[in-house]
């Protein structure tokens, strides 16, 4: 049982950097650009002490609220028991990095509009854009070109 109960108690393997990935960080993760209403990934670096998020927000997607010079503000989900709390923390940039987590539904409506687009100029009506769960496949009729063979099992010889 841990008796220790401080700020970042038992995340030694949570906050540990990858193997060849100690040190510092590069100049990419500086100069990212974050705005208000992006998606963004809260990962703690071990190796960056300052604005360190809480272990809770370790690996939580949130939406920027706020941008300072060198944190963002971001409002995470929070489920205490029974309710979802939106909670508004300030992050520093090196914690944070952007969501890929609406990547799928943005190109999706990329290409809807250019089906639209296209139907429109063709003067056709636009097809049906919804996405559907995966349909049973087709069924086939088996035709057999040569007779059917039954296997069965050889009989157990005992050989002493």
């Amino acid at each position: 049982m841990p008796h220790s109960f401080g700020y970042r108690a038992r995340t030694r393997h949570l906050f540990a950097r990858a193997f060849k990935t100690h040190g510092h960080l590069g100049i990419t993760k500086y100069l990212t650009n974050f705005k208000v209403g992006d998606y963004v990934d809260v990962v703690g670096l071990g190796n960056v002490h300052k604005g360190m998020p809480h272990k809770y927000y370790h690996g939580k997607t949130g939406r920027v609220w706020n941008v300072s010079p060198r944190a963002v503000g971001v409002i995470v989900n929070k489920r205490v028991r029974t309710r979802i709390i939106p909670k508004r923390i300030y992050v520093r940039i090196e914690h944070v990095r952007k969501s890929s987590c609406r990547d799928a539904f943005l190109n999706r409506v990329k290409t809807n509009d250019s089906i639209r687009r296209k139907a429109k100029q063709e003067g056709k009506k636009a097809p049906s854009l919804k996405r559907l769960p995966a349909q049973p496949r087709k069924g086939e009729i088996v035709t057999v070109h040569r007779p059917i063979q039954t296997v069965k099992p050889q009989r157990y010889t005992f050989i002493f």
